[in-house]
């Protein structure tokens, strides 16, 4: 197989030549060292085992294990005895444009937006699939493997459809899973919806929940009930944590003082900038740029052939 459409600078994993959408599998043996990434990320574990590191602690993965990790999350392995894993990783663009659709559904908004953003999962959502759901998975993740050398602009369409179909299983595990918040049948409230998309388009305004709930109609208080049933959280909670993921890609991808990429993201106050990244990411805003562009390799990866 040719060189996977991943590469990697200063810590910072990112998809290179234009793909929106890539699947791969590799072998992890002993310790891969913390990095972060530009892009969504789901790993299907298909065999061995090794124990995942992540800010919200250490889990033992095996055969069927998911993880779903936001951009700009930091994660590692170790003690890995032949872990096999299928990555299937897609753009945060793709995710902000073609992929919008799915906040709608209540599954598939649980599994990408509302399920790994809750306040104690930290930007990954983990959870199991059966070996029959677990075989499926890989039927389409081999469909996305394949399509890897196909161009594009001629196939783009083959990308969608295979990713739709391998997120709408983990959707439905995930929910089976975590019935709390992925609630089965209709859609997601058109106001939270909209809540959602308005924080998010404009992150570095000074929002407040009486003025959000005004955009909508609404009263705080119902809009606040409204958006902590759907997402586990209010909504400047939710907005804090799409800030920080913001933050994390600016640390990453540009050269600016920290205190300007606190402004950029909302926050004007350098040190409630501070206290705001440390609390999502577990590291200050100074340490979790450095750290990342120190890491070293003490890994062993393998394109699985």
């Amino acid at each position: 197989m040719g060189q996977a459409p991943v590469d990697e600078a200063q810590g910072l994993l990112f998809l290179t030549e234009g793909l929106p959408v890539y699947a791969g599998q590799y072998v992890h043996e002993g310790t891969l060292a913390p990095h972060t990434h530009s892009f969504v990320e789901v790993v299907v574990v298909i065999g061995g085992d090794g124990v995942h590191h992540a800010l919200g602690g250490r889990r033992r993965l095996g055969a069927g294990d998911v993880l779903v990790l936001r951009p700009g999350v930091w994660h590692g392995y170790e003690d890995c005895r032949r872990l096999e894993i299928y990555n299937c990783c897609f753009s945060a663009e793709l995710l902000r444009r073609e992929l919008a659709w799915m906040r709608d559904d209540p599954l598939l908004g649980h599994l990408l937006w509302t399920g790994p953003r809750s306040a104690h999962r930290r930007g990954l959502l983990g959870f199991r699939l059966d070996p029959v759901a677990l075989a499926e998975s890989r039927s389409h993740l081999d469909a996305l493997d394949g399509l890897r050398h196909a161009p594009v602009g001629l196939h783009r369409a083959d990308l969608m459809g295979r990713l739709s179909l391998l997120l709408g299983l983990l959707a439905r595990a995930a929910a089976a899973e975590h019935p709390d918040r992925a609630e089965a049948g209709g859609r997601t409230h058109p106001a939270v919806v909209r809540a959602m998309r308005l924080l998010e388009e404009r992150p570095a305004h000074p929002w407040t929940v009486p003025e959000l709930a005004d955009e909508l109609h609404l009263s705080p208080g119902y809009l606040t009930r409204l958006f902590k049933s759907v997402t586990g959280q209010p909504p400047m909670a939710y907005l804090s944590q799409h800030r920080v993921e913001l933050a994390a890609a600016m640390l990453l991808h540009t050269d600016l003082p920290v205190a300007r990429i606190g402004r950029e993201v909302g926050w004007p106050d350098p040190n409630l900038f501070a206290r705001r990244f440390r609390a999502h990411a577990g590291l200050s805003a100074t340490a979790y740029r450095k750290r990342f562009a120190d890491s070293g390799s003490h890994q062993t990866v393998r394109r699985h052939a």
